[in-house]
């Protein structure tokens, strides 16, 4: 695996931080205003891929964003198709793998995700298909708007890094 530089670690440490905060608070703001306090499992999941390891496919755009709400309509589907917890969160892990297998969207903190959304309990059950946008959608885009935003502080080019920082 790639090391990133000192400058980009630092950059990568901060933004982590500050993109699960946002996401975390964005949640809960708009949550709490119906008494149902909401923090993803999966959001940390996803910062740790998509800050800690950038480069990887499973850290890009697409697989971020798609592999997450794959993932909640699986999960809800499979919450309101299959009456017994266990087997729900089986099915809705294993049919959210095929989905971002053929999607092009693998994203493995999506399994959290789909997970969630059938034994989240009544604060997400009482959301239903809304557990798509919010939290999902949006934690993933705060996500990946921060990634973005401290981007520069990366190399452009994961295979160009000079070999003192690639020890």
């Amino acid at each position: 695996m790639q090391k990133m530089s000192p400058t980009e670690t630092i950059a990568s440490i901060i933004g982590a931080f500050f993109a699960t905060l946002c996401a975390s608070f964005f949640s809960n703001s708009i949550l709490e205003a119906s008494n149902m306090p909401m923090v993803l499992a999966s959001t940390g999941a996803s910062a740790m891929l998509i800050f800690g390891i950038p480069h990887s496919p499973v850290s890009q755009p697409w697989p971020l964003v798609g592999g997450h709400l794959i993932a909640a309509f699986i999960g809800i589907s499979s919450y309101y198709l299959i009456p017994h917890p266990v087997i729900a969160s089986s099915v809705a892990i294993g049919v959210s793998m095929l989905a971002m297998h053929l999607s092009g969207a693998m994203h493995p903190p999506g399994g959290a995700t789909a997970v969630t959304a059938v034994i989240g309990g009544d604060t997400v059950h009482e959301l239903g298909y809304y557990f798509i946008i919010v939290p999902v959608f949006f934690n993933a885009i705060i996500l990946l708007s921060i990634a973005m935003a401290i981007g520069s502080f990366r190399a452009k080019n994961p295979y160009t890094l000079n070999n003192k920082d690639n020890k």
